[in-house]
């Protein structure tokens, strides 16, 4: 028989310390937006890389510390959830939109509109994340479409473009990798994702200039998840057929 768990004033703290890590993100996400108003795109970039690491590591933590079992009367998916809306989404758009990375006029403000209306539909989802640990339709990440705008010197109508694709994809239901949490390829997962990082960083060092090898690197990265999450989907698709077949009989 299991021992029940026993909740310390140490674990509670800990798990109190943990979720104020988490809400930092919210800061985080003012930051970048100052940085947008300021016209530097650079120091805003450094800012989401800062708030990608948190929401990398608050729920591992999280569940190490079991901050649900200790701190029971606090939502920290809800939190989690308000500031990735901020750090993914709201502070993302307002650099693209103050950095004149978007079309002028009211094509712009349509296209900055269609991700936070597509993000807040997503976020309000209870199956956006599968109980199979996946996300699903596109996840909202706004901050690496910004990324790869501001890296990239896309003009105002390649970004227009990826921005209404993106936002039609969150509604498509592909089943994206979750890279901390989904079982298959774990290991890889995680590796592959610390090299991007590593290479997000590189690439901010190296501005204005950006290495087209690091370049090359980090879009492989993009190129491998986008691949996995469809072979995923595709075989996970495959599994329910028969199953939906011997149902019927």
């Amino acid at each position: 028989m299991q021992e029940p768990f026993a909740v310390s004033t140490r674990l509670r703290l800990a798990g109190l310390a943990l979720h104020a890590y988490t809400a930092s993100g919210s800061v985080l996400a003012l930051l970048i937006v100052i940085a947008a108003i300021d016209g530097d795109a650079v120091r805003a970039l450094w800012l989401g890389l800062a708030a990608l690491i948190i929401d990398g590591t608050d729920g591992m933590i999280a569940r190490r510390l079991r901050v649900k079992e200790t701190i029971p009367w606090f939502d920290g998916a809800r939190l989690d959830d308000i500031v990735d809306y901020l750090t993914y989404a709201f502070a993302p758009i307002v650099l693209l939109w103050t950095g004149d990375y978007l079309p002028e006029g009211w094509i712009g403000a349509v296209l900055a509109a269609l991700p936070l209306l597509a993000s807040s539909y997503q976020f309000c989802r209870v199956d956006a994340k599968t109980d199979d640990h996946f996300f699903l339709g596109f996840p909202s990440y706004w901050n690496v479409v910004a990324f790869y705008v501001v890296i990239l010197s896309l003009s105002p109508t390649a970004t227009g473009i990826i921005l209404l694709v993106c936002s039609v994809l969150v509604f498509v239901p592909v089943k994206y990798v979750y890279p901390s949490r989904t079982k298959a390829f774990r290991s890889l997962n995680l590796l592959t994702t610390c090299v991007w990082l590593i290479a997000y960083a590189v690439l901010l060092t190296q501005m204005p200039d950006p290495s087209t090898i690091v370049i090359a690197i980090s879009l492989a990265y993009l190129a491998y998840y986008a691949g996995l999450s469809l072979y995923l989907t595709a075989r996970a698709s495959r599994k329910r057929e028969p199953q939906a077949a011997m149902a019927g009989d």
